[in-house]
C-alpha cells in the first residue's frame, strides 16, 4: 500500500468547488465546467450533488469563506481567468501543458472541438487516478490528450514532456495552477529554468500565494488556512511577492504581461454575478509570455 500523499489529496477541492458553482444560473456562475462533477469519486458527486439546493450551495459557500475568507471565489475567478486566456488565442499555440493537473478537466474540454496536442503532468499517483477517471467517464482518453508522470522535485521536465511525444519547438500555452505553493523554492526555480527553453510566441500562466502569507507576518484573514497548511503539515513551501514576480519571470526568459488580484476578479468576474462575495488577497495570478 502507498503512503498517504497529502499533496494529491489536494486535488479533489478545487473540482468540488467547479461542480458545486456548475449548479448556479449561468449568468451567476463564477466557472463554467460542467465536466467537473462527473471526474469526482462517487461519495464526492453524492454531496455535490445535494448542492443543487440553493440553501445547501449557498452554506457550502458561507462554510468556505468563514475558513479561508475569499478562498471560494478566488480559486473560482483563476479557474474562469484561465479559461479565458486559453480559450480566446486557442488557435495560436501547437501544444497546451498543464502541470499539475490533478481532476482538472480543461484537457477533455478542449477536446471537444479541438485536436490540440495537451500534455497533462502530474505526480504518479494523481495520473493514475486521472486514468480511472477518464476511462469511466469518456470510456477512453481522447487522441490528443497525453498523462505524463513527473515528479516536480526530482525529474527532467522537459525530457520527460519530450518521451511522451512533446515537441519543443512548437509554441506552448503552459498551465501551472495551484502547485507552486506544494514545492521547494529551489524546485520553482528548476522548473521555470527548464521552462526557459520554451519555444519564442509561448505563454506561461502560474498561480502564486503571497510570501507574506508563507512567512506568516500577513495571514489576511485566513488564520485557520495558516494554520492548516503552514503550521500543522508545512504542506505550503513556497511564496511569490506581487511586486518581484516580473523580474522573477525575466531571469528566465519570460516577460510578464499581466497579473490578477483580488480586485481584478471582484471588477471583472464577480460584480456581474451579483452574488455578494470577495476575493482573498492571498493567491495571484501571472501570466508571462515568450
Amino acid at each position: 500500500m502507498q503512503p498517504p500523499n497529502p499533496a494529491a489529496q489536494t486535488a479533489f477541492g478545487p473540482i468540488v468547488l467547479s461542480a458545486i458553482e456548475h449548479h448556479e444560473q449561468p449568468g451567476a456562475r463564477l466557472v463554467d465546467d460542467d465536466l467537473a462533477a462527473s471526474f469526482l469519486p462517487s461519495r464526492l458527486r453524492l454531496l455535490v450533488g445535494l448542492t443543487r439546493i440553493d440553501a445547501l450551495r449557498r452554506a457550502a459557500v458561507a462554510a468556505s469563506d468563514r475558513t479561508g475568507p475569499g478562498l471560494w471565489a478566488s480559486i473560482a475567478c483563476r479557474k474562469r481567468y484561465i479559461d479565458e486566456r486559453l480559450s480566446d488565442p486557442v488557435n495560436e499555440f501547437d501544444t497546451v501543458v498543464i502541470l499539475g493537473s490533478g481532476l482538472d478537466t480543461r484537457a477533455y474540454r478542449i477536446a471537444r472541438h479541438s485536436d490540440l496536442p495537451v500534455f497533462e503532468v502530474d505526480q504518479q499517483v494523481n495520473i493514475d487516478r486521472k486514468a480511472a477517471v477518464v476511462q469511466r467517464v469518456l470510456g477512453a482518453a481522447p487522441e490528443s490528450v497525453h498523462l505524463v508522470p513527473v515528479d516536480f522535485e526530482q525529474d527532467d521536465l522537459m525530457s520527460v514532456l519530450a518521451a511522451h511525444g512533446y515537441r519543443p519547438d512548437g509554441r506552448t500555452f503552459f498551465l501551472w495552477e495551484g502547485v507552486t505553493q506544494y514545492l521547494a523554492p529551489e524546485a520553482v526555480r528548476a522548473t521555470l529554468r527548464q521552462l526557459s527553453g520554451a519555444a519564442t510566441g509561448s505563454r506561461l500562466i502560474v498561480t502564486y500565494i503571497r510570501q507574506d502569507f508563507i512567512d506568516g507576518t500577513q495571514t489576511y484573514g485566513a488564520e485557520a488556512v495558516y494554520r492548516r497548511f503552514r503550521q500543522r503539515s508545512q504542506l505550503w513551501k513556497s511564496g511569490l511577492v506581487p511586486e518581484e514576480v516580473g523580474d522573477l519571470l525575466a531571469e528566465f526568459g519570460w516577460r510578464l504581461v499581466e497579473q490578477a488580484g483580488p480586485s481584478y476578479y471582484r471588477d471583472t468576474y464577480i460584480r456581474p454575478t451579483g452574488r455578494a462575495l470577495s476575493a482573498s488577497p492571498i493567491e495571484w495570478t501571472a501570466l508571462a509570455e515568450r
